[in-house]
């Protein structure tokens, strides 16, 4: 049995206050559920922060870490290793049919892509990377410049230059931010940090149309909506279009991090030996990891149940809308969704946490929801069932009033446009 407070202990004075811990303390993980060290069971629609799309402790990743792991755990990059051909392979098929940088997290994925971009751009006399307002890229002091939340940035002045940022959904801002140094345009298909906000088709298009017609890059962060978490493998995948590069992490290796980006035919070979490199990117282990994780997602068909699990529970979520006041929004896709409030989320967030919901609070006044791809109809229905419960009693708290008594028929703030339907795997 875990000793609960020596945990806690032992965090308080050897482990940097980098994070605002929940005090809970996990132990074990199956599936969508997590256990705490006291037994107490959750229900996890947070999956790590779209980390665990195949879900906890999935059979087939684990045998293939636990195999790997007993034969070769890591090589130099100064040599092969069959694996990491073999990802890179099963990515390109997937998407751009380029090649693959590997790193370990989505920050040096993003990292790498801003470094592809101004090598990309050194004979060009381009160097600048437009990205978005309220985007998130990274925590690396680049990445974060990148970033475009100010509170990330704060401290850690002066930031590089070379970086703009636009009004996400917005073609002419980007537009009237391009000049003659911008080497490429950064833009996630949904920004989760930013608030579960699905870009338009319009503006994914726009994007594509103008970075082709102005002679620069389009580079798409599929760190969080990435491997099958909109119902696509990628994002953009959604929109009809095609990046010149992308960056991928969390979800890759099921939660053994790993980090990579993709490029297409016409970037695969821009860094050649000395420009980029990773000590640990593309181990054995970790593409082992990554390999089985694909895998698991196209044998068990997660990316139509990420669609119809997701319009399971976003149906569900417009119905508590439509109940509660204080709910004004549902938005997202697939099983990337954020609930709107019109207060602060934190409270809600630790009241469904302690009903033994996992969620996340995110830009203020979202809930934001990732559960695993493999989630089941009874676990999105028990989940629902709990966040009704919760929302009843938060709103009587809040108003004094039951809910029979309110007006529930107020217009919900208006949703960003929906990308279009998911494409059939396999298809691309």
């Amino acid at each position: 049995m875990t000793n609960t407070n020596n945990t806690f202990d032992l965090f308080d004075h050897y482990v940097v206050p980098s994070y605002t811990r929940n005090r809970v303390v996990f132990v074990k993980g199956k599936g969508a559920k997590l256990w705490d060290s006291t037994g107490k069971v959750y229900l996890d629609f947070l999956a790590g922060i779209s980390v665990a799309n195949t879900g906890h402790c999935h059979p087939l990743v684990s045998e293939a870490i636990a195999g790997q792991a007993a034969r070769l755990i890591h090589v130099s990059n100064l040599y092969y290793n069959e694996n990491q051909g073999r990802l890179a392979k099963a990515l390109s098929d997937l998407a751009l049919h380029g090649k693959c940088f590997f790193c370990n997290s989505g920050a040096e994925a993003n990292e790498a892509l801003i470094k592809l971009a101004r090598l990309w751009g050194s004979s060009r006399g381009r160097y600048e990377v437009i990205t978005m307002q309220n985007s998130f890229h990274g925590r690396t002091i680049a990445t974060l410049t990148a970033t475009g939340q100010t509170k990330v940035q704060d401290g850690f002045a002066p930031l590089p230059e070379g970086f703009k940022h636009a009004e996400f959904n917005n073609l002419e801002s980007v537009r009237a931010a391009i000049s003659e140094q911008t080497a490429a345009v950064l833009v996630e298909a949904v920004q989760g940090e930013g608030g579960v906000i699905p870009a338009t088709r319009e503006f994914m298009q726009g994007l594509r149309e103008m970075c082709s017609e102005k002679g620069i890059l389009l580079l798409c962060d599929e760190v969080q909506c990435g491997m099958g978490r909109t119902g696509n493998w990628f994002g953009f995948q959604a929109y009809g279009i095609e990046p010149d590069a992308c960056s991928m992490a969390k979800a890759l290796g099921s939660g053994y991090p790993i980090g990579a980006i993709l490029t297409n035919r016409d970037l695969a070979d821009v860094f050649q030996p000395g420009h980029h490199a990773s000590t640990f990117g593309g181990s054995p282990l970790a593409c082992a990891a990554a390999l089985a994780t694909i895998q698991v997602i196209q044998d068990e068909r997660l990316l139509q149940n990420a669609v119809a699990m997701g319009k399971r529970l976003k149906d569900g979520l417009q119905a508590l809308v439509d109940k509660y006041a204080h709910l004004t929004d549902v938005r997202g896709t697939g099983l990337m969704l954020g609930l709107v409030l019109d207060q602060t989320a934190k409270d809600l967030e630790q009241r469904l946490m302690d009903m033994g919901l996992i969620t996340l609070a995110t830009a203020g006044n979202v809930i934001r929801m990732l559960p695993p791809l493999n989630v089941r109809e009874s676990e999105i229905d028990e989940a629902l069932d709990m966040i009704d419960d919760v929302c009843e009693e938060w709103h009587i708290e809040l108003d004094g009033i039951s809910v029979d008594e309110t007006d529930v028929n107020d217009e919900p703030a208006a949703a960003p446009a929906e990308p279009a339907a998911p494409a059939t795997p396999g298809a691309e």
